[in-house]
């Protein structure tokens, strides 16, 4: 085991000394070809999908066993060298992105399905293996895995585990967090842990959905139960047009009044659905103001009853236009358009940054009028997407990161969103986490004895702080600055909300 280093050695040495005592601790405990550190093979994991924010990490790894992954930690928190986990980078709020003095740690090439149990539905992962992979390797036995993020073909389990990723399906199967049984990981001292179990109940203290959802601070995953779920025998999808916004919005929470639970209740503004219709022709009405998208499934008889019941809801609620797909190849193109809404918004803008709000369904209409007056005060064009049956909001602000002042202006309009919606009786998050993105906001929502019982938490899993320090939860300082920041700016909107 390599001695410790004390803190004021660390403080004392340069960028190059540091980086040249990690690379050298860490290949005695791995191969040479898993330790990256030149800069041609570090600059390719930068950032995650969050673009704007971007750090070189003192080396990257590339462990290829258990042993490795528990050895790269041991070595990392004898040196204290911080620790950035890292699956696809797919990420869209910062929280993979490396730590300028530390190690990113790959989980790539963990990618194996270790265990199919159809008897139990149940499949047990690798955190590397793609959330699509999942449902394909289970087609044959009439199951999936029902968390469906817009970046499924790509993203991960193990970091849908880490940002407790939803869906366009969430608002009937849940989030990852309602489809995982048991994560297995490290902790930062390289000591084995496993959260949740195989069976209904958990002995002790429940923490699965402590680390579901905890950003790579806690622990690091390595393994991965999910439940599996059969396929339906029929879905359908409803595309309901309205001519005003707020008869849109109503319409959301008018479905849930109902007792309706549709399987996907998605909702798309009309600068989205121009950007998605000339990306993949979905057959959306440019017209419309908003589009809602609608999906039942079940047996044949369930469907047919769901969808004559959510088409008279949406009616008497003003859609202008209501078209019913009619076969499995209409329906997906109906939903193509909604999963591919961040590609198409990189045809009409260099840069867009997408946020993750969540709001009461009720206050669906209220959050996006606001959201329009917003483009007018920082002159920046705003395209929606949202997951509206759990109000959990993706507006897509466009920019040029390539103009600082541009830059500037999004990020205060972004916080603005996020203060708007926790004001709406909402939250700075859904689906996409804290990361770096929303650090700020964090001030905004939760006072400062909230934020240390946060961080608390963290010291009780990690005591020096190591595991992808510097996101989540703000401190103090942070928190005190942004106040002084917001002042200037005039941003003060909410005086009554918990802050600095």
């Amino acid at each position: 085991m390599n001695a410790p280093v004390s803190s004021a050695l660390l403080e004392s040495m340069s960028h190059a000394e540091r980086q040249s005592q990690v690379v050298a601790a860490l290949l005695r405990v791995l191969p040479a070809h898993a330790v990256l550190y030149t800069t041609e093979d570090t600059v390719p994991y930068e950032c995650d999908g969050l673009t704007a924010y971007r750090a070189r990490p003192l080396c990257v790894v590339l462990p290829e066993t258990y042993g490795e992954v528990q050895a790269v930690l041991k070595t990392c928190h004898a040196i204290e060298a911080p620790v950035v986990a890292r699956g696809a980078g797919t990420g869209l709020s910062g929280g993979a992105m490396p730590h300028a003095q530390g190690v990113t740690l790959s989980l790539a090439k963990f990618n194996k399905i270790l265990n199919i149990d159809p008897i139990a539905r149940t499949a047990t992962v690798q955190c590397g293996v793609r959330n699509l992979a999942i449902s394909e390797a289970v087609a044959h036995l009439g199951l999936y895995y029902a968390p469906d993020p817009s970046s499924q073909i790509a993203c991960t389990i193990g970091g849908n585990v880490a940002e407790n990723s939803g869906g366009v399906h969430c608002l009937k199967y849940g989030l990852t967090l309602h489809n995982v049984m048991k994560v297995k990981g490290f902790t930062i001292e390289g000591e084995a842990i496993e959260f949740g179990s195989d069976a209904l109940d958990t002995p002790g203290l429940d923490l699965l959905p402590l680390v579901v959802g905890s950003e790579g601070m806690l622990a690091v995953t390595t393994e991965v139960t999910v439940k599996l779920v059969p396929k339906p025998q029929l879905a359908r999808c409803i595309m309901a047009s309205f001519d005003d916004m707020r008869k849109a919005g109503d319409a959301v929470a008018s479905v849930i009044a109902a007792g309706i639970i549709p399987a996907g209740l998605e909702m798309m503004d009309k600068p989205m659905t121009a950007a998605v219709e000339g990306f993949v022709h979905a057959g959306y009405d440019l017209n419309a103001e908003a589009i809602l998208l609608c999906e039942s499934d079940g047996t044949p008889e369930e469907v047919e009853e769901e969808i004559g019941r959510m088409s008279e809801v949406l009616r008497q609620c003003g859609a202008t236009a209501i078209a019913v797909s009619q076969n499995e190849a209409e329906r997906l193109r109906f939903w193509s358009g909604r999963k591919n809404a961040f590609p198409a918004s990189g045809r009409i803008s260099p840069d867009y940054m997408c946020m993750d709000s969540t709001i009461p369904r009720k206050r669906l209409a209220d959050i996006l009028l606001a959201i329009a007056e917003m483009e007018k005060k920082y002159q920046l064009r705003c395209a929606n997407v949202f997951h509206a049956g759990d109000g959990n909001l993706h507006p897509l602000i466009l920019f040029d990161a390539n103009d600082p002042d541009q830059l500037h202006r999004c990020e205060l309009f972004g916080a603005d969103i996020l203060e708007t919606s926790v004001a709406m009786g909402g939250t700075v998050t859904g689906e996409h986490g804290v990361g770096i993105e929303k650090l700020n906001s964090m001030c905004v929502q939760f006072s400062a004895e909230e934020n240390e019982q946060m961080f608390a938490v963290k010291r009780a899993f990690d005591a020096k702080g190591l595991l992808n320090p510097g996101k989540v939860i703000p401190t103090l300082n942070r928190c005190a600055e942004y106040g002084k920041m917001l002042v200037r700016a005039g941003q003060i909107k909410h005086p009554d909300l918990p802050r600095f």
